[in-house]
């Protein structure tokens, strides 16, 4: 048997899961005719903020641009102001965009291109947060105490200009550097005392490995499969779009109709359950983690060096805690679930309509109730098919995600039989189900035959890899 040699990239042909899943691209003629003739329904009807110096951070290269932020530290905690894309105001409710867009629920990514929920024209053109342009908005005004506690929050529909383009990796290092755009200088304050409070409401972080898979740009139709390394300024500027949904669930959740009846589309999540608790706790104690009785699991996995075999195990078996998340539709009583366990905290979809349906009736929504007028009917008439529609939407998309990665894995490893690979246990054998391995180089999740303890390193061979099964299969001892 061999030694591993690094791998770089293989060809791969993303084409038979985009069959598989019936992923069609190609938007139909008429949908795609409304999209370029969209103009804004509520022209007259804005407030001019273009004075706001907002910019947007978005992975390089994205041009679905939904979100825009300023934040201003102030002598009493902050102010936040959030521009989102306002996709209802240039979709016609009964148009042959909104019934395509209804159909498809999300933008799917793949790694060779996107399956978009709209019409590029509209999602990366004339409805996009592009840098220099005016465009329409739903703008998000939050005032925040000194530990970055909202005070105050509303909606309305106005008109921005975003000034500058950046991305994570650049924010994080402008941070590093002490020289963030005026604009976000105070986000790293404000992303620390958001995440201490998040802990603080009992929500649980997972900072597991990203796998992804990015074009070799040296050897055209390669594939290779990297880790995205998590920034501090990832986890800053997600606390803007989670602070942002909880307001929006507040707003639907303390608000009513005309006929005083509460109406919402919310993001929910059951508690995780005790056995699950129980069993992280054994998890822990095996591998010699210190997990005080009375300290809440988010804080825990909190307090752990991601970089660690123990942290990887535990990140991973927390995944089990995560679940049962739905879209649930608030229509009169409140239902049974209405917090997300995740987050610690009623939660709403707000931030990204222009890649997802239900922000934009959510958005709709939270509109309505700041300007004090009634939820339009087609709202009304369309929250129980957007949670439907986002529950299937939601299956495949993780499901297109895992399988572009099982082919990239496969593909990556088909020529290396036999090989020997240094990998950590990430969860040990149980009854019918195998061991799970991970190789950092290339990065791979995978089954394994033996026994080897959970957050061992260990040396596995590698078994099986079968681009057309999408499989791979390690064994211990190597």
């Amino acid at each position: 048997m061999e030694l591993h040699q690094r791998i770089i990239s293989a060809p791969v042909d993303f084409g038979a899961i985009r069959s598989e899943f019936g992923l069609a691209s190609a938007y139909p003629a008429e949908a795609t005719v409304e999209a370029r003739g969209a103009v804004d329904a509520f022209a007259g009807d804005r407030i001019d903020r273009t004075d706001i110096e907002l910019v947007t951070i978005d992975p390089p290269g994205a041009m679905d641009l939904d979100q825009a932020l300023h934040l201003e530290r102030t002598a009493s905690g902050f102010t936040l102001h959030y521009a989102i894309a306002d996709v209802g105001a240039v979709i016609a409710p009964d148009g042959a965009l909104a019934r395509e867009s209804g159909a498809r629920g999300q933008t799917f990514y793949l790694p060779d291109g996107t399956v978009p929920l709209h019409p590029p024209v509209l999602s990366e053109g004339t409805a996009s947060l592009l840098p220099e342009q005016t465009r329409p908005a739903a703008l998000w005004t939050i005032e925040l105490d000194e530990n970055a506690e909202p005070l105050t929050y509303s909606v309305v529909r106005a008109t921005v200009r975003s000034r500058a383009r950046l991305d994570y990796a650049g924010v994080q290092a402008a941070a590093d550097a002490g020289a963030l755009h005026p604009s976000i200088a105070a986000l790293p304050e404000f992303g620390t005392r958001r995440i201490e409070a998040g802990l603080a409401r009992g929500a649980i972080g997972l900072r597991l490995p990203s796998q992804s898979v990015i074009r070799d740009d040296a050897n055209d139709g390669h594939w290779r499969l990297v880790v995205e390394p998590r920034t501090a300024a990832d986890d800053w500027n997600e606390q803007v779009s989670l602070l942002t949904g909880m307001c929006a669930a507040r707003i639907m959740l303390d608000g009513a109709d005309a006929d005083g009846q509460r109406i919402g589309l919310l993001r929910t999540m059951p508690p995780p359950t005790e056995s699950a608790i129980a069993s992280m706790r054994r998890t822990a104690a095996a591998l010699a983690v210190d997990w005080p009785a009375d300290q809440p699991v988010g804080r825990m996995l909190a307090g752990l060096d991601p970089n660690t075999p123990a942290a990887l195990v535990l990140m991973s078996e927390a995944t089990g805690l995560l679940r049962g998340a739905a879209y649930t539709v608030v229509n009169g009583s409140p239902p049974e679930v209405l917090a997300h366990s995740g987050i610690g905290a009623p939660y709403a979809h707000v931030t990204a309509p222009l890649r997802r349906l239900a922000d934009r009736f959510a958005t709709e929504i939270c509109l309505a109730h700041c300007a004090g007028t009634p939820v339009p009917q087609w709202v009304r008439d369309g929250l129980a098919p957007t949670a439907d529609t986002m529950k299937r939407t939601d299956g495949v998309s993780g499901k297109v995600d895992r399988a572009c990665i099982d082919l990239t894995e496969a593909s990556l490893l088909a020529q290396r039989l036999d090989a020997v690979f240094d990998a950590v246990v990430v969860r040990e054998a149980n009854g019918n189900r195998p061991a799970e391995v991970f190789i950092a180089d290339p990065p791979v999740l995978g089954p394994c035959t033996g026994s080897p303890k959970e957050g061992a390193s260990v040396r596995v061979r590698l078994v099986s890899a079968d681009p057309v099964t999408r499989k791979v299969g390690f064994a211990f001892p190597a």
